[in-house]
């Protein structure tokens, strides 16, 4: 077995199991000499890069002696090396080559490489949300404010944003902390969220993704050496994320197992274990946890948050709570519950005390927005004068992407009712949303089902519910029927511009 183990590995990284190892690992091209360049006078010795080879080689000899590199896998930060990443590890490298060879022609027993290794929702075909798109390129390209053919809150939100940007442009830095208005509609989108569960939007900070707010917040908790160095509590299985921060930070990663015969459980026996385990060999200072589960996917319920944060109320933790899937809840018995939200309830004690960091992203979600690289975090409890610290830090890398940043506007602040785009948004043409999916299910494949609106659902959810007594045959065709017709149904009201008609009673 471990002899295989070694072939496998050794067979990855040469392609030797690759039937096209030509086509994968090309031999380099010769760059071409290109016209049209001034020569260098006369005795002015100049760089050829046509020799390369032969001039790096000629270079690496000082007085004879072969030039030592300065930077080798000797010299090389030792917490670099300890970073891992699977998702985008050996496997999806290997993956590339694979796509690579297929695009030259390679013939294999498939003709593309599906990529399931990351959650990319429109490099997978996911088409985007109108609104959203509307709203970021009127403030990339303001002149587009004259054109009939966006709605008026679409320009109404991107000049509020523009309106806050430093010269009206979307290309200039914002502040370190974000744009104060967008601040300010995450804050109000988190008080709805919550129910009245207050939000102060100067404990609201944007990040590049939510990536960047996790590994900010990191670098304020990782200190001290030996048994005094800070120990991060991360569920296993986990996000790499976390063990790769952590690994590059030089801090101690404690894992706590996640039950895999409860659904992916959180047991909070298994924190208190796992706690006592690491205080021999370092000092667990933070919590780290991820709701909805990633990449587990189960849902915290209630009380599961509420022993969780006791623990962490116990204990001393700082409690980091990943949420970014908080919108990726599907199972009817499950709901999400923000970890700020049951804080609050928990009463004052818990409430003013526990810190907290929360995380959310334009990634996830309905958007699927990963490459605007937007997100936010919201903190609870930090002292002020470490607050102070943050912004500082936050401060080195300037700011977030401001586009990104316009894109998490509109994630926290929809069309509404009142508004124009309201009814594209949200699927909706005179009826409710799950009404009109079951009609034209109905007139196009001429499968009876029942509206969830009948039945009752949480706002902004929308169901249908269909019996499975058809025999085996007829479910078959009814399933595969039913799966076209939602492609197409997403297909057509992610991309419609205005509703171009109505269906009558």
């Amino acid at each position: 077995m471990h002899r295989l183990q070694s072939v496998a590995a050794r067979s990855l990284m040469a392609g030797a199991l690759d039937p096209c190892p030509a086509l994968s690992a090309p031999p380099p091209a010769k760059r071409p000499n290109r016209g049209g360049l001034r020569l260098p006078a006369a005795g002015v010795k100049r760089y050829n890069a046509a020799g390369a080879p032969a001039a790096v080689a000629a270079a690496a000899l000082v007085n004879g002696k072969a030039r030592d590199k300065t930077l080798t896998m000797e010299t090389l930060n030792p917490q670099v090396k300890a970073v891992e990443y699977a998702v985008r590890g050996p496997i999806v490298i290997k993956a590339g080559e694979i796509e690579k060879s297929l695009q030259e022609g390679c013939k294999r027993p498939f003709t593309e490489v599906i990529k399931a290794n990351i959650g990319d929702a429109h490099a997978m075909g996911q088409q985007p949300i109108t609104f959203l798109r509307q709203v970021v390129a009127l403030c990339t390209f303001p002149e587009l404010m004259d054109s009939p053919s966006f709605p008026e809150d679409a320009k109404r939100r991107a000049r509020r944003i523009l309106q806050s940007c430093g010269g009206q442009s979307l290309g200039s830095y914002s502040a370190s902390q974000g744009v104060d208005c967008i601040r300010k509609d995450i804050a109000t989108y988190i008080e709805q969220r919550d129910q009245g569960v207050p939000s102060d939007w100067e404990n609201i900070f944007l990040t590049t993704g939510a990536s960047d707010g996790i590994v900010n917040i990191l670098r304020l908790l990782v200190s001290g050496a030996g048994r005094s160095r800070t120990g991060v509590m991360i569920p296993i299985p986990q996000y790499p994320l976390y063990s790769a921060a952590i690994a590059e930070m030089g801090a101690v990663q404690v894992n706590y197992y996640l039950d895999e015969d409860n659904c992916w459980a959180l047991d909070v026996n298994e924190l208190h274990r796992s706690y006592q385990a690491a205080k021999e060999h370092c000092q667990p200072r933070v919590l780290c946890i991820i709701n909805p589960g990633n990449p587990t996917g189960q849902v915290q319920s209630k009380k599961c948050i509420e022993d969780v944060l006791h623990f962490a109320y116990e204990e001393n933790l700082f409690v980091m709570a990943d949420e970014v899937y908080q919108e990726n809840v599907y199972a009817p018995d499950c709901q999400f519950h923000s970890f700020k939200k049951v804080l609050y309830e928990m009463g004052p004690e818990y409430f003013n005390s526990v810190e907290l960091a929360s995380f959310h992203s334009t990634s996830k979600g309905y958007t699927g927005e990963c490459g605007f690289r937007g997100g936010f975090m919201e903190v609870v409890n930090l002292d002020p004068e470490v607050k102070a610290q943050l912004v500082k830090l936050l401060s080195v890398r300037l700011c977030p992407p401001v586009a990104g940043q316009a894109a998490m506007d509109v994630i926290v602040n929809p069309p509404q009712p009142d508004e124009p785009s309201f009814t594209q948004f949200y699927k909706a043409l005179g009826m409710q949303p799950d009404m009109l999916y079951c009609l034209r299910l109905l007139e196009e494949t001429g499968i009876c089902v029942v509206p969830g609106s009948g039945f009752g659902q949480r706002e902004g959810t929308y169901h249908f519910r269909m019996t499975i007594l058809p025999s085996p045959e007829k479910l078959k065709v009814l399933l595969e029927k039913v799966r076209d017709f939602h492609m197409k149904f997403l297909k057509e009201f992610s991309t419609l511009e205005e509703p171009q008609c109505r269906v009558q009673a």
